[in-house]
């Protein structure tokens, strides 16, 4: 079991390797950590190593290399399930805060649940997410307009967590472009036949069934943030 600090460290190094293919340095780590002394990173870094989750390669500088995750956070191998976050961990500045190692995921505008809107935009500005809600791939993050979805715990204001993708699962709670409206809107679809259903979550909005050509998937849902 690793402390807080460990895990930290270790996450810290994760995403600077995902992120530039090199470990951090030193100076780096202390920073990030907020510690006085590199001491500090010295022991954290032996006990992780100890512990088999990371390795030091021998005769290069900033060589550490990563050999396993904590089992809290390695994503869902199915992809389901999502994740969902409150407070103010998914802002940039509840990040700087508090302290906690994420990932920068962009803002692309608002995603209807009701009435189809606009999405995928140009970029606003950047959240920060904890790792284990992110998997490979391309990442990025619509503001909910309209309550079409409340039932699923999607709510007007909350922020949807999307990886980018054309391809879905029936069942799964998508970006879904619809190419006659130009417009966009998240709904959970549903193959039948040759049609696609896009499904509400609320009683109140009726399903909307398209031909195969008149909706293009963006990305699927894979998590959500919210403030209180």
């Amino acid at each position: 079991m690793l402390t807080q600090k460990q895990k930290d460290l270790l996450m810290f190094i994760h995403l600077r390797i995902s992120e530039k293919g090199v470990s951090p340095s030193f100076e780096e780590m202390k920073e990030a950590l907020n510690l006085k002394s590199k001491s500090g990173i010295h022991r954290l870094i032996t006990a992780l190593e100890e512990r088999g989750f990371i390795k030091r390669l021998a005769h290069r500088a900033r060589a550490l290399e990563i050999v396993k995750l904590p089992d809290s956070v390695i994503p869902d191998s199915t992809g389901k399930g999502g994740s969902v976050l409150s407070g103010e961990f998914g802002s940039s500045k509840g990040a700087a805060s508090a302290g906690p190692i994420g990932t920068n995921v962009p803002v692309m505008g608002r995603i209807a649940a009701g009435v189809p809107i606009s999405a995928i935009q140009e970029q606003s500005h950047s959240i920060v997410v904890p790792p284990e809600m992110v998997s490979k791939g391309a990442h990025f993050a619509l503001e909910v307009k309209g309550d079409s979805m409340i039932e699923a715990g999607i709510l007007d204001g909350d922020t949807v967590i999307i990886h980018k993708t054309s391809s879905a699962n029936n069942g799964d709670i998508v970006v879904a472009y619809l190419v006659e409206e130009e417009e966009a809107t998240l709904k959970k679809l549903r193959r039948k036949g040759a049609s696609i259903a896009l499904e509400a979550a609320n009683p109140a909005y009726e399903t909307r069934i398209y031909g195969p050509d008149q909706v293009v998937v963006q990305g699927r849902l894979i998590g959500l943030l919210r403030n209180y």
